[in-house]
């Protein structure tokens, strides 16, 4: 069977600092914490403790250098990012839900990995190599990010590379969505030594098709608030 490499190995990086002096978490998430890790309250294993269409949930912890994060297989989902504020007490700088359960329920894009094709296909179609694909459509007349059980919504498969770094992969079967294509999908997440966080994105196809992967977190850079009300798609 043929294969194509699809597109790149897309790495992105942000470096992370936050800009906050008062912490404005919630009691319970993190209102003391300091840059001793010890205090950092990342999201607790029993809150992603489940199973989805036959693959368990869980969630992975990452840390280098001062800056620790929690990732879960569920949508390949930012839960967590601690970082040090300028009076080096650790904020969390994501937000949204800090459980399976809300992030199930609501299967909204917070953190997410997103695809197969972020943001909008217009009318729920495209047309390639001649052949028109139909897609099922979720945001009024389009596909947005991939449709209704797009990759913000399946359980990757994880495997913990280090202590700073998280692989996941994703085979999205032809058809999945409407797409053309077995579409295998690596995503790794690294903390680096210079306080990064460094996203990086891997496919291959063995039929032409469209492939957008991005990332969906959301950032509150003044800490911690885990409050979905004010943010948008």
């Amino acid at each position: 069977m043929k294969k194509y490499f699809l597109l790149f190995a897309a790495t992105a990086s942000v470096a992370v600092f936050s800009c906050n002096s008062e912490p404005k978490n919630e009691p319970g998430e993190g209102t003391e914490a300091t840059a001793d890790s010890s205090k950092v309250k990342l999201a607790d294993n029993d809150a992603f403790n489940d199973t989805l269409n036959g693959k368990l949930v869980s969630i992975f912890y990452l840390r280098n250098n001062g800056i620790e994060a929690s990732i879960t297989n569920y949508g390949g989902r930012v839960v967590n990012l601690f970082v040090p504020d300028k009076n080096n007490n650790m904020v969390d700088v994501v937000i949204g839900p800090g459980n399976y359960k809300d992030m199930y329920e609501t299967k909204d894009y917070f953190g997410a990995t997103i695809g197969r094709y972020g943001n909008r296909i217009g009318k729920g179609k495209f047309k390639l190599d001649g052949v028109e694909y139909i897609l099922p459509q979720n945001n009024g007349a389009n596909t947005l990010h991939g449709g209704p059980d797009g990759f913000h919504n399946v359980v990757f498969d994880p495997k913990q590379l280090s202590d700073s770094s998280l692989q996941l992969t994703y085979l999205s079967k032809d058809g999945e969505m409407g797409f053309p294509g077995n579409l295998n999908v690596k995503v790794v997440y690294t903390l680096t030594a210079n306080k990064e966080v460094k996203i990086e994105y891997e496919a291959t196809t063995d039929k032409t098709t469209v492939c957008n992967l991005t990332n969906h977190t959301y950032f509150n850079l003044n800490g911690g608030e885990r409050s979905t009300t004010t943010c948008y798609r």
